[in-house]
């Protein structure tokens, strides 16, 4: 009698080995529009961009736009985004040769995290294509998360990173069901090592915390995947960038060894990092001495020091400590501070982004409708003076633009 058996039904798993990669691809497309809030990622120019160094140094370009911290808001983040045309009403690039530098924090009060990383990887992919930039700093809040310290984590957030590690798993059958798929494709448990409980996080959202430490530890799914793409500190033409501030021993350090230190850390490679870089007062992305409200209390004499030290470079630009009063400057305009607290749960400010053009002029754009509305405002400004009268008892000048 001849065997009717079918091959599915002798063995449970599915024959792959001639298309394993076309499979796990089509599986991790899917659990990725299932997590990011329905995006379709668009190829990655860099084929291996994990592994590839990280630049420190960019030239001017013609369009340099400055972002502050996001906080786990993604409507704010696309409002400050709009604010410069940077995204169109599809959200998609819209922004053509521009630099876009958001100076970290994405993580911590709300709950929009992940979707944030996947929309920001999204922009970068695509401002690749059209010649734009997009670059992505590690704050304070980064590295907390990386800490496994989640003091500031919502509820939000940690259900967020449940719902992750929930898709993550059905994915991670999917592709054990597919025999001849690359191991190195299929994670073996997505919670080994995991702490099975998390001190001051209330029972209901422990298993958000457990799936928060095995996403963020040093070479967990998003650290690598996200994470380690963030430069702790850049320069883009005349402007250098960092989280909180730079000081003189930092640049000492040498500012490629630091991107390419915290990123080894990130990334499981390098079992510790300094904490000169990334903890403490004084580190990278906790520094306050260039960034209090009140222009008496930062030191302008040290934030000189610090400039000299970096060839070409004028101002310093940070996020980290609020601005009440939007974006501004100190220090004769040599540091601007560019967190003006716009997440809805740690101020819900109106938007605002600092624009840089190519003749290395500043100007504020905000969809606060209380200043003045129209390009003439910038305009009024002596070219000498950049943002003019830019100190924390001062509303700097305006230019609004409907977001």
């Amino acid at each position: 009698m001849a065997n009717t058996e079918s091959p599915s039904s002798r063995n449970s798993a599915v024959d792959c080995a001639t298309l394993p990669s076309l499979v796990s691809s089509f599986i991790d497309t899917f659990v990725d529009f299932s997590v990011s809030g329905g995006l379709f990622l668009p190829p990655d120019l860099d084929p291996d961009p994990v592994s590839s160094p990280l630049q420190t140094v960019f030239a001017q370009p013609r369009r340099l736009i400055a972002i502050g911290d996001l906080h786990g808001d993604l409507p704010k983040a696309k409002k400050a985004l709009r604010l410069a045309d940077l995204i169109g009403p599809d959200d998609r690039w819209a922004g053509g040769s521009a630099t876009v530098v958001q100076v970290g924090d994405i993580f911590d009060r709300g709950g929009d995290e992940i979707k944030l990383l996947y929309f920001f990887e999204k922009l970068k992919r695509e401002a690749a294509k059209a010649g734009g930039l997009v670059i992505t700093l590690n704050g304070n809040h980064e590295i907390m998360n990386v800490d496994g310290d989640f003091r500031y984590v919502t509820p939000e957030g940690l259900r967020e990173f449940e719902k992750w590690a929930v898709w993550q798993c059905v994915g991670n059958s999917m592709k054990k069901m597919c025999d001849g798929m690359d191991e190195n494709v299929v994670f073996k448990d997505l919670f080994d090592g995991v702490p099975d409980e998390f001190p001051r996080i209330n029972k209901e959202f422990q298993n958000g915390a457990r799936a928060r430490f095995a996403a963020l530890r040093p070479n967990g799914l998003i650290a690598n995947r996200f994470l380690s793409k963030n430069q702790t500190v850049v320069v883009v033409g005349d402007s250098v960038f960092a989280h909180g501030g730079l000081l003189q021993k930092h640049i000492l350090y040498g500012l490629d060894r630091v991107n390419e230190e915290v990123r080894d850390w990130i990334r499981g490679v390098k079992e510790k990092v300094a904490n000169q870089l990334v903890r403490g007062r004084n580190s990278i992305v906790w520094l306050r001495s260039f960034s209090h409200e009140l222009a008496k209390d930062c030191d302008c004499s040290m934030l000189e020091h610090v400039l000299e030290t970096i060839p070409g470079v004028k101002r310093m630009i940070m996020g980290h400590t609020i601005q009440s009063d939007g974006i501004n400057a100190i220090c004769g305009n040599r540091a601007i501070r560019v967190d003006v607290g716009m997440s809805k749960l740690c101020g819900d400010k109106f938007p605002e982004v600092l624009e840089i053009n190519e003749h290395s002029e500043l100007r504020v754009l905000t969809s606060n409708p209380l200043y003045f509305k129209g390009y003439e405002a910038s305009s009024r400004a002596s070219k000498n003076d950049g943002l003019g009268s830019l100190i924390p008892e001062e509303r700097p000048r305006q230019v609004e633009v409907n977001a």
